[in-house]
């Protein structure tokens, strides 16, 4: 498991990576707006601590933008303000659970602990990255919320890359996902053709982009 404490306060960031590293979670910092940002891009978390107050930007803000572009990893808003009007703008804006300071670390690990089960159930089933949304139970796919229709092997091409978000994945790779018990098309360029079918029906030759001599990712 992969956290981003995002905090200004050097004193309250190092005690809670402290904690949290003590727990066996592998945890980054970023001290504000900026530095954060980035390593969203760079980074698959699955979860956020987030502080309201940063020296370069607005957590809230930073929170909206985030679920804006496409990111649903769990989010858990510290602050010291606990006035309910506070809690509810924190709530409204895309956080998934909030808790004032000062706070207890059993609190705190309790409620992670919480999202993250939670999150590990709904990452099961459905998957958004931008304007596409990969439901696996019902094998549905969405493009900003129109349904089109994937043949089997299309959906399995889809549903790898887009679970695996900004790791490049081999042609071979691929290949082994669909061909399990074919080796006569390992080396074919089989996978090709498929992105390039799938590309048509999203209708945009963006979302899986080609990494030139390796294969393709798909990028949050």
């Amino acid at each position: 498991m992969r956290l981003l404490i995002i905090e200004d306060d050097a004193l309250t960031a190092k005690q809670l990576l402290h904690t949290l590293r003590a727990e066996k979670f592998t945890c980054d910092w970023a001290s504000g707006y900026n530095q954060a940002k980035g390593l969203i891009y760079e980074y698959n978390y699955n979860l956020i601590l987030l502080d309201w107050n940063l020296g370069d930007g607005d957590g809230l803000v930073f929170l909206k933008e985030s679920r804006e572009d496409g990111f649903s990893m769990p989010v858990l808003m510290l602050s010291a303000n606990s006035e309910i009007e506070g809690r509810v703008e924190v709530l409204d804006s895309g956080a998934d659970d909030y808790l004032c300071k000062p706070y207890s670390n059993i609190e705190l690990l309790a409620r992670l602990r919480a999202l993250l089960r939670r999150n590990a159930t709904q990452k099961g089933t459905v998957i958004t990255i931008r304007e596409v949304t990969l439901n696996i139970a019902d094998h549905k796919v969405e493009v900003s919320a129109q349904e089109i229709t994937l043949t089997k092997t299309e959906f399995d091409i889809l549903e790898l890359l887009m679970k695996n978000a900004n790791v490049v994945l081999t042609r071979y790779q691929l290949n082994e996902h669909i061909c399990k018990e074919s080796l006569a098309l390992k080396h074919s360029n089989l996978i090709d053709a498929h992105i390039k079918n799938i590309r048509k029906k999203l209708g945009s030759k963006e979302f899986i982009q080609s990494v030139r001599g390796v294969g393709y990712t798909v990028k949050r």
